[in-house]
């Protein structure tokens, strides 16, 4: 579990709840035009802008700014440095069946095992990645489909608002609601792009980040290891994609 994103996602609806009801409760926020309008209307024209599949599959990767993927870079340098030992000191064949941290890198290494060169073992571990980049930032482009698009929808219901509110004047008690949908949707509009799913894109895109980092380091492990380099060598090389304190802590160890 991500602290920050829970943290954060709950207080921030704590803060604009809050807000709400020290102003005269809830009750005057909810508006079921509105919420049909916004979220309803949104949701269909972000599946609108991408294959259903995708649309599907982007609800569990926007979990994912909850609950991201555990990849320690600490612990894939110190399996990447004992295995080299390994085959250096007993051939590549020895790596078969060694544990590894996660699935990419056991491609990686049977690739290893199974006498792929070192140009090959690049290509294809690179092509696993631009793979990869590319089904996140499918997930991705629905999120920020979702941002784009709330507050235009928001936009819409306002005009809905005033278009109900200017054509009943003469009637005094259709102004109220009518002006609610005018200006709750541009408040749920405003809502969903900059409080749920503004962040969300953010925190996906670091995670990409560091996912690809991630892998970029197990590339350099497993060529340096076809070289034949020492596992020092590789700690070193590997090292340098850490900050500080986090390279200061390994090379103590």
């Amino acid at each position: 579990m991500d602290i920050a994103s829970l943290v954060g996602f709950i207080g921030a609806f704590a803060m604009i709840g809050g807000a709400m009801v020290v102003g005269g409760g809830l009750a005057p926020f909810v508006d079921t035009p509105s919420v049909l309008i916004v979220i309803g209307g949104t949701f269909f024209a972000a599946m609108y802008t991408t294959p259903i599949g995708t649309f599907l599959g982007s609800f569990s990767a926007m979990a994912k700014a909850f609950l991201p993927p555990v990849m320690k870079q600490n612990v894939l340098i110190e399996r990447m440095v004992e295995l080299a030992g390994v085959a250096r000191k007993d051939g590549m064949m020895a790596l078969e069946g060694q544990e590894v941290p996660d699935k990419f890198f056991g491609k990686g290494m049977q690739l290893l095992v199974d006498g792929a060169d070192e140009t090959k073992l690049v290509q294809q571990l690179n092509q696993e990645i631009k793979s990869m980049k590319g089904r996140h930032e499918a997930n991705q482009n629905v999120v920020k489909a979702w941002i784009d698009l709330a507050p235009a929808m928001g936009m819409i219901g306002t005009l809905i608002g005033l278009v109900l509110m200017l054509g009943n004047m003469e009637d005094v008690k259709s102004i109220g609601p009518s002006m609610a949908v005018a200006l709750l949707t541009t408040m749920y509009g405003a809502i969903l792009a900059n409080v749920i799913f503004g962040p969300m894109l953010t925190k996906l895109e670091g995670y990409t980040a560091y996912e690809v980092t991630y892998r970029e380091m197990i590339v350099l492990g497993l060529r340096n290891i076809a070289r034949g380099e020492s596992p020092r060598n590789i700690q070193d090389q590997m090292v340098s994609n850490l900050p500080p304190k986090m390279q200061a802590k390994i090379e103590a160890a």
